[in-house]
């Protein structure tokens, strides 16, 4: 078959951009050959659950998905009743960046609140809590959470449990879109465990194409009293894969071993590197904290445009010229120097 890319080329627009890490290929083709059973019942996938089991605990059902679209969606379905609603950021992933789907697809009302770095506030939920009871409104009942935040910041696990404590004394229950958790746990130094099951998160949506997969994402419930239905809304949602093996071999070499941490440690690591490069350079300014793998921005719109024809990235705000730039797991020390200097080429161009 021709290759149709250039290998060489680097991208700092997103982690999904990045390859297939060579193990999980390995995994994949061990789990091919002859037939098993398909939709999940085959021996992959019941390791998969078992593993799954040891990282979030022996109550940790794990029901694997296609996309990360998919996770979120099934998951605040199965949370919600027909008049319910999810409260979350105004920066959430689910509700800026997934075309409407929890609307359309899982007919769930979004309840936004504001979120300058990117996480929610015990406060600011509160704040939504008004009008509970009155069946003119729709009824408040979860908190939906993203670990790490699309601003590139973190909860500590004493600020989940904080709001987890907060919402279920009220009767909600709490979602995570955890596409970045295994970064988070990294950049932390903790445990999968210690950010959700132990902080009282009800639900997780698990990310695995961010961190090495091919495709193929998780829905993890940890209390089952907060869902009802997930395998059916699983199908009725699009979500069931036929050949599940191959998602779940992949699962199962990411979390057998420690190469969920080691990828995204790597990929933190570097986001660091060029973050620290950047700052020194006249003229730029890093915007936000650097605790994953995002590093963000500002930057003189021709510096960004002319940047892109080689890197290609993504511009978070045109109005202030912020950018984002994502590591990933094959991200190499060289890569990031060379982005480097080429931003200080660039904004040395636009001096002269």
């Amino acid at each position: 078959m021709t290759v149709r890319h250039d290998p060489n080329r680097r991208s700092f627009a997103s982690d999904n951009c990045a390859g297939v890490h060579p193990e999980i290929l390995d995994a994949i083709a061990e789990a091919n050959g002859g037939h098993v059973m398909g939709y999940g019942d085959d021996p992959y996938t019941e390791a998969a659950r078992q593993v799954f089991r040891t990282h979030f605990g022996d109550n940790a059902e794990v029901y694997f998905v296609l996309t990360g679209t998919g996770a979120n969606v099934v998951g605040l379905q199965a949370m919600t009743r027909p008049w319910d609603a999810v409260i979350c950021a105004d920066t959430a992933h689910v509700n800026t960046d997934e075309c409407g789907a929890p609307e359309k697809i899982g007919r769930l009302k979004l309840l936004t609140i504001p979120a300058t770095d990117g996480k929610v506030t015990v406060d600011a939920i509160a704040d939504r809590l008004i009008g509970r009871g009155d069946e003119h409104h729709a009824q408040p009942s979860v908190v939906s959470l993203t670990q790490a935040t699309e601003l590139g910041t973190v909860y500590t696990p004493e600020e989940i449990a904080a709001i987890t404590d907060f919402a279920h004394a009220r009767g909600l229950t709490v979602h995570m879109d955890g596409a970045r958790l295994a970064n988070a746990a990294a950049g932390l130094g903790v445990s999968l465990r210690t950010l959700t099951t132990d902080a009282g998160v009800d639900v997780l949506s698990f990310g695995g194409t961010k961190n090495g997969l091919a495709y193929g994402e998780a829905l993890v419930v940890l209390n089952p009293d907060a869902v009802h239905g997930v395998p059916y809304l699983r199908k009725f949602s699009t979500q069931l894969a036929s050949k599940m093996r191959f998602v779940a071999a992949q699962f199962l070499r990411l979390m057998e071993t420690d190469l969920w941490r080691r990828n995204a440690a790597h990929a933190n690591a570097m986001a660091r590197r060029l973050a620290e490069g950047a700052a020194a350079i006249p003229g730029l300014r890093i915007t936000r904290p650097v605790q994953a793998n995002a590093v963000f921005a500002t930057l003189p719109r021709q510096v960004s445009e002319r940047l892109q024809r080689e890197y290609p990235f993504y511009v978070w705000d045109e109005r202030t010229g912020e950018v984002r730039w994502m590591c990933a797991f094959d991200t190499t020390e060289d890569d990031v120097d060379a982005f480097v200097s080429a931003i200080r080429a660039e904004f040395a161009a636009a001096a002269r």
